[in-house]
């Protein structure tokens, strides 16, 4: 199967493309998700066997893609964006690793069934046009077997007030953004999907500075202002759900992250 043209991408598909294009270069080396200690956890006791291939989908600067290199994964790395893709391919170079990239949305991977043993995504699924066809189409390319990792940002289940209020803000600091789901709700699609629930939990993540993600967004002015006040003005079920808080003139929280592993039976 071929990688799908930019030319075909959906309205939510072709908005995260261009976003990550323009601001791929500031998802580095020093980018927060170049610690793969998450995944690697997330990943205990799933053994690569001999030849296992691995695809780590919406790559980003294909930091999760060389951990699994590293791990022993024959690894491919997909994303929407073409610059994304460049950046995680000279990641691999520069570290002697062979990784292969292909550019092709979370909801449409162009490869037949059965052909992974390990599919992943890391902190992208909240930008993804349907998370449902994401999982149904990483249930599909897994091998009987195969294992799924999500890692993503959520929400704690049953609170709607701080669900809300997170949506509104990432919309404003960065419009690509879909929206976080419940770990209900992500248990749901992958069951629905015929995988079995491994394990499923909720990491806090402190994210240091505000100021630093309105940079990795180039977040406009007006909005930075609107998120700004929505973080003075946050509810008090809101600031201790994220632990809003300030330190040092910065603006800090803990963001309620994901870990679900999946079973292909």
């Amino acid at each position: 199967m071929a990688a799908k043209e930019q030319s075909n991408f959906d309205a939510a598909q072709s908005r995260s493309a261009a976003q990550f294009d323009r601001q791929s270069d500031r998802y580095g080396r020093s980018h927060i998700l170049a610690d793969t200690a998450d995944v690697a956890e997330a990943l205990a006791g799933v053994v690569a066997p001999a030849g296992g291939r691995a695809l780590d989908v919406a790559t980003g600067g294909g930091h999760t893609a060389l951990l699994l290199a590293r791990m022993g994964w024959v690894v491919t790395a997909g994303d929407i964006s073409p610059r994304m893709l460049e950046n995680a391919g000279a990641l691999a170079r520069d570290a002697g690793i062979r990784v292969e990239t292909l550019l092709f949305p979370a909801e449409e991977m162009p490869f037949p069934d059965a052909s992974f043993e390990l599919v992943t995504v890391r902190v992208a699924p909240h930008h993804f046009s349907s998370p449902a066809r994401f999982v149904a189409e990483a249930a599909r390319v897994l091998a009987p077997g195969g294992h799924l990792l999500v890692i993503d940002g959520c929400v704690p289940d049953g609170d709607a007030e701080t669900e809300e209020w997170l949506h509104r803000v990432e919309k404003w600091r960065d419009p690509s953004h879909g929206r976080f789901l419940p770990r209900a709700a992500w248990e749901g699609l992958v069951r629905e999907s015929g995988l079995e629930v491994v394990r499923s939990a909720l990491y806090p993540k402190k994210q240091p500075d505000l100021g630093w993600y309105f940079e990795t967004a180039a977040t406009p002015e007006a909005n930075r202002a609107l998120v700004l006040d929505a973080v003075r003005t946050a509810p008090p079920r809101v600031r201790d759900a994220l632990r809003l808080s300030e330190e040092d003139g910065k603006i800090v929280w803990w963001w309620p992250m994901l870990r679900i592993l999946a079973r292909k039976p």
